[in-house]
This record gives C-alpha cells, structure tokens and sequence, in this order.
C-alpha cells in the first residue's frame, strides 16, 4: 500500500531585514508550515512561478530590496494566486491600496496575530 504524507502548508516570507525574515520563518515554522524566504520581490516572483498554487501564504513587508514594493507583489500574488492567504507589513502607513481580502500588520504586531493569521491561510487554501 502507498504511503502518503499529510499536506504540510507552506508560507513564502519576504523581508528584505534579515533578523525579521528569520523571525517570522521560525514563528510560521513552529505552526507546522514549511517556509521559504525571500528579501526581494523579484525573487518572491520566481518562487511564485514555480509553487503558486502550491503556497498558502505569502507574508511581505512593504519595503523590500530591489525595484518591486511588498504591495505590488500582493497585487501580482493576488490577481495569479487567488487562493493564497496575503499579509503585508510596514511600520509606515500603508502607501497604496492592497488587493482585495490582503491584511496589513502594521508593525509591531503581535505575535499572536501572526500565528492566528498562518491559522487561517491553513484553513483557507
């Protein structure tokens, strides 16, 4: 007989501060969630091409390295992702309208609202 493996739902973390990214991983990897990490947009987007429909979350800050801001990346997750769960995060006021059904953490947020928010991408996708 087969044997299959539970689905593990997976975040894709963009940060372009290190000690950030590598927080938010290690608090979405304690929820059960495989992570990959990203400081750019730009590479956020090859992972996209690659795992799309496979993601269930995508957590970016506003400001990232590179030419692409976090809420254009929202835009590009949402209009070819519609399923996947979208966070974006600042500790400035929110610069530009974010897509339809995205949350924006302002920082610093609590942890406990991170954790509820990888909750419901589980749930969601």
């Amino acid at each position: 007989m087969a044997q299959t493996t539970p689905f593990k739902p997976i975040a894709l973390v963009v940060e372009d501060d290190e000690l950030q990214r590598e927080m938010v991983a290690l608090l979405l990897e304690e929820c059960d969630m495989g992570v990959i990490q990203c400081e750019s947009a730009e590479s956020a987007c090859e992972v996209l091409d690659k795992l799309g429909p496979s993601l269930s979350m995508l957590y970016t800050d506003v400001n990232l390295s590179g030419s692409m801001t976090g809420v254009e990346l929202a835009h590009v997750a949402a209009r070819d992702y519609p399923n996947i769960h979208l966070v974006v995060t600042s500790g400035k006021a929110l610069p530009k309208e974010l897509p339809h059904d995205a949350l924006f953490m302002q920082k610093p947020w609590l942890t406990l609202d991170l954790l509820r928010e990888a909750e419901r991408s589980q749930v969601a996708h």
